[in-house]
């Protein structure tokens, strides 16, 4: 499918291709990507291939208007989000609906170790390996792409210390400190996990090729005439404010040792009495 439509392809990240899977994007109007989108049908069908419209989804961004996309005569199914490589798009271009997505699907495989998570006969040390390598990753998918606020940071702070209250029967009456908890598991806290995910995404953004789609995403986050009052925050704003936290600058991105060790946060050692 690449080498078929590789004439028909728009310059990254207007054209993705994964797999089977195509994104296909559009600036002027919905018309421009309906012609696009009539092409690659076509050229596909050409070719042995079928674009499954029913399927096919089409969301626009930013004010909505009545417009509609048809091919073949057939109009295809607007939406208001839709989900790409896992991750979630919105028409209103907002992360937070992403990262409430990204908490669902770690309970859904938080509940599928339940039975080593809360297992009393297991020690805690195995637990907090199983949360690390299983249960954590799902969370923090996608996320150092993410211009984290604090409704992101809360919302997989919050699952975190469910998660980790739960399998010691832990509750509220109890008082127990969220440090406490952590130090018992061994686990430092996601927010700081997600800085670090930001920093070493950053780290290969300033070492990729100027023609790469991490370049790219990165030049158009920077790019348009911001409105008046406090307007939201960027990609790029939320790696200054991670850099400052760390105390490195961007030119330390450049020695690839220096910045793997000043980014990374190393989970503590946990207090298991029984190990």
């Amino acid at each position: 499918m690449d080498t078929a439509t590789a004439d028909l392809q728009s310059p990254h990240p207007w054209s993705l291709l994964y797999a089977d899977d195509v994104c296909l994007s559009e600036t002027e109007n919905c018309l421009a990507l309906q012609t696009q989108t009539q092409a690659w049908k076509d050229r596909l069908s050409e070719n042995g291939m079928r674009l499954n419209i029913k399927k096919t989804e089409y969301l626009e961004c930013g004010p909505q208007t009545n417009s509609a996309i048809t091919i073949d005569g057939e109009p295809l199914t607007k939406v208001a989000q839709f989900k790409y490589l896992g991750s979630l798009v919105t028409s209103d271009c907002e992360t937070l609906p992403d990262a409430r997505l990204r908490v669902n699907t770690a309970w859904m495989k938080w509940h599928q170790v339940s039975g080593v998570l809360c297992d009393k006969r297991i020690p805690i040390y195995l637990k907090a390996k199983v949360y690390k390598s299983i249960v954590r990753p799902v969370a923090l998918y996608g996320s150092e792409c993410w211009p984290a606020t604090t409704k992101h940071e809360q919302a997989l702070h919050t699952m975190e210390m469910k998660m980790l209250r739960w399998p010691l029967g832990l509750t509220r009456l109890d008082r127990a400190r969220n440090d406490d908890v952590r130090k018992q598991w061994g686990v430092t806290p996601i927010t700081d996990k997600m800085r670090e995910a930001r920093l070493r995404w950053y780290g290969h953004v300033v070492h990729s090729d100027k023609n790469s789609i991490a370049k790219t995403a990165q030049q158009l986050d920077l790019e348009g005439n911001r409105p008046q009052g406090r307007p939201k925050k960027r990609w790029m704003d939320r790696i200054k404010d991670d850099m400052k936290a760390v105390n490195v600058t961007p030119e330390d991105a450049l020695d690839r040792k220096k910045w793997r060790k000043a980014c990374k946060i190393a989970d503590p050692a946990s207090r298991d009495i029984n190990r």
